[in-house]
């Protein structure tokens, strides 16, 4: 991890350049405030980089958990940043508009949290294979280990195509390992496993259960807000509302109490009179504050139909 250059920042100025020429309003707004918080959390760091970054000596040793949310949202150097957030800006365009603001915004959450446990977990299989420390020791930061899980998400959404890795022309299908690769090459400081970290978790969403269980969360956390319609082997039950206040209405609570039988000839009185057929001459129905007889109602139901 190299040190944050001092001085004018040539990469905040190609950045700002790049942004001109895509359009503001041509970015979709998840993918702009994400833009924006690394920026400003570039200028303003929440943490010295020395104690922002992940590694497992760090994170899991020391329980500096917090790690795992500032090491994605900062960046060693100006460079680092640009690199990082034009990639950003072509992705975020892409899959934003493809899954909607508000999921893009919760896999974005997701993939930076992940990304860093698949990266802790990978460095402490090394340290234990190799027993050399140093591994335990090299700590990560930046966007780009998240970069890579979208990568992974923008080939699976948009299948086909060829995509330029350093003037390369290679399929979009192995485009994420050839990055991987020649960026390790051409750039040494770089980190090989938080990047792969990014590709596995990606990898987790399109071919293992994450998707399914990302899903399987947001429908619990949004189920107390939406509309639950219930059946039963007797038929409609009736639809649930739960207020934010946990309070519980059912619309069965408005039948009084009656029966299916009722109901039903309750609602055929209703259909009669709002068509005519049910009128003042006829003696008024008995009120369902009380339970009719079987006899009581067969017998009604006849003396209406005879008349």
């Amino acid at each position: 991890m190299r040190p944050r250059q001092r001085g004018f920042d040539l990469g905040l100025l190609l950045l700002a350049s790049q942004l001109l020429h895509v359009g503001f309003d041509n970015i979709p707004p998840v993918t702009l405030g994400i833009l924006g918080l690394n920026v400003y959390l570039y200028l303003f760091p929440a943490s010295p980089l020395m104690k922002a970054c992940v590694s497992v000596d760090q994170a899991y040793w020391l329980k500096d958990w917090r790690r795992l949310l500032l090491s994605p949202l900062h960046h060693a150097d100006d460079m680092h940043l640009y690199f990082n957030m034009a990639s950003l800006v072509w992705k975020g365009k892409r899959l934003e508009r493809r899954l909607g603001g508000p999921f893009f915004l919760y896999v974005l959450s997701v993939f930076s949290v992940l990304t860093g446990l698949v990266y802790l977990i990978l460095q402490a299989a090394l340290t234990e294979l190799t027993q050399d420390y140093s591994f335990s020791m090299q700590c990560a930061v930046g966007f780009s280990g998240v970069l890579f899980g979208l990568k992974v998400l923008v080939n699976h959404y948009f299948p086909g195509g060829v995509s330029y890795v350093m003037g390369i022309p290679i399929s979009n299908r192995y485009a994420s390992w050839a990055e991987l690769v020649l960026i390790h090459i051409t750039s040494p400081g770089t980190s090989f496993i938080g990047h792969l970290s990014g590709i596995l978790v990606g990898l987790l969403y399109t071919c293992g259960p994450l998707k399914t269980i990302m899903k399987k969360c947001a429908d619990i956390l949004t189920a107390n807000f939406r509309p639950r319609t219930h059946f039963s082997s007797s038929g409609y039950s009736g639809t649930t509302y739960s207020s934010p206040n946990g309070t519980t209405h059912n619309n069965a609570d408005y039948t009084r109490g009656l029966t299916e039988e009722e109901q039903l000839d309750r609602a055929i009185r209703n259909s009669l009179n709002e068509n005519g057929m049910y009128t003042q001459h006829r003696p008024a129905p008995p009120s369902y504050g009380f339970q009719l007889s079987q006899e009581e109602m067969r017998q009604q139901r006849l003396r209406r139909f005879q008349h």
